[in-house]
């Protein structure tokens, strides 16, 4: 649908925050039709959902697809809680689910049918925080609470109220560092403000445990949002003056040490085109567990292809049908998605000790004693006992 702005009479920067949570304020109590674009949802986790949150459910794409039984969930922005609710019912009663909104208006709604939800279900596996979203670590409510009891004044209670907001961080963190299996988002990374989205990324990855992976959906653009874009308060609001470049926003990741990213789902066709310019949903996956030194164990993969080579995110290169020698971390990751269905592992006839750890080994160091004899198959290789043939 194409839209025109007149920008003209727009001169004032833009007060991000302010336009986000009036325009998010309103939408709480009434529907706001256009604000992101319609998502279809497994129609099984929404029985137990209340209209009220449906109809105030604001999203351009369903990451909680990617959610599994057991696991611990985070999403980023859970508004009326929806997203929190499917996912509530996907983890089951060995999981947990976390959702984090500085909206009051919001978590109203979805605290209010919190308990009724969880007695449908058998179990209460839900809870709702009140915080930034590029600031995983300070709880609002409990700063709220000590600003009741400390009302500042002046400057020297304001730097005091600094003073708690970091012990809040250190002390009593609102998502702990390396606690989360999967971090989800639905179409809130582009109402963060431009300066903090460095930060947005790192906690996401800090809170994340080892092998876990954010599954984020947003609003991307075809090209740079120009100034005049940027500066419309609806349009920011609306999830569209602060949409990720497409190539961008899977740089992002990378740039705070994810790993494996994927385009899980795009638009085909643009969910809203302004002054040329084409924004449509993409859902990315991403994987955290690239850390730590690169230590030669001799071990090997071989990438199966289609491709005929492909670069890894650490620079490695593996062609097609060679055996490639890797680090003991890469093949680590290799043998993880999302890259396990495309990679054969290929370990060494004896596994170095960490202890001994040299330089990257050949492929030919993966063969052992056999690798200077002829072998040849035991004379039953082809019998139907043993299957081989």
């Amino acid at each position: 649908m194409p839209v025109s702005r007149n920008t003209s009479a727009i001169t004032q920067p833009l007060n991000v925050d302010e336009a986000v949570r009036n325009r998010y304020n309103r939408a709480a109590s009434q529907t706001e039709s256009r604000l992101c674009c319609p998502v279809d949802y497994d129609e099984g986790y929404l029985a137990i959902i209340p209209d009220e949150i449906i109809e105030r459910d604001y999203g351009c794409g369903d990451p909680s697809r990617f959610v599994k039984p057991g696991e611990t969930v985070l999403d980023l922005g859970s508004g009326g809680g929806k997203i929190c609710y499917i996912a509530a019912q996907a983890v089951g009663q060995d999981g947990k689910v976390f959702g984090i909104d500085c909206n009051d208006e919001m978590l109203a709604l979805a605290r209010k049918y919190q308990h009724q939800i969880g007695d449908q279900l058998g179990y209460h596996n839900v809870e709702f925080y009140k915080g930034k979203i590029q600031d995983l670590s300070l709880n609002l409510e409990l700063l709220d609470g000590h600003l009741a009891d400390h009302p500042v004044a002046n400057i020297g209670d304001w730097l005091l109220v600094e003073e708690y907001a970091q012990q809040l961080r250190k002390l009593s963190p609102m998502i702990a560092d390396d606690s989360i299996n999967i971090v989800l988002s639905n179409c809130v990374l582009n109402l963060v403000y431009p300066a903090d989205r460095g930060q947005l990324f790192h906690e996401m990855y800090r809170v994340l445990k080892s092998g876990g992976r954010a599954v984020i959906s947003d609003i991307v653009s075809d090209a740079d949002i120009p100034a005049t874009l940027q500066n419309d308060p609806e349009l920011w609001s609306g999830c569209i003056s602060g949409a990720f470049r497409e190539d961008r926003f899977l740089e992002a990741f990378r740039q705070v040490g994810f790993y494996g990213m994927q385009i899980v789902e795009r638009q085909t066709e643009p969910w809203i085109v302004v002054d040329g310019l084409e924004f449509r949903s993409m859902t990315v996956q991403a994987f955290k567990g690239n850390d730590g030194p690169s230590l030669d164990r001799q071990q090997t993969v071989i990438y199966q292809g289609p491709w005929r080579a492909v670069i890894d995110d650490n620079g490695q290169e593996l062609v097609r049908g060679q055996c490639m020698a890797v680090s003991d971390k890469e093949y680590s990751l290799f043998t993880r998605p999302p890259y396990a269905d495309q990679v054969i592992p290929v370990p060494p006839s004896e596994l170095i000790l960490l202890d001994q750890v040299s330089s990257i080994c050949s492929p030919a160091e993966t063969k052992g004693n056999t690798q200077k004899s002829t072998v040849l198959p035991d004379d039953d290789c082809c019998s139907t006992s043993n299957g081989c043939c």
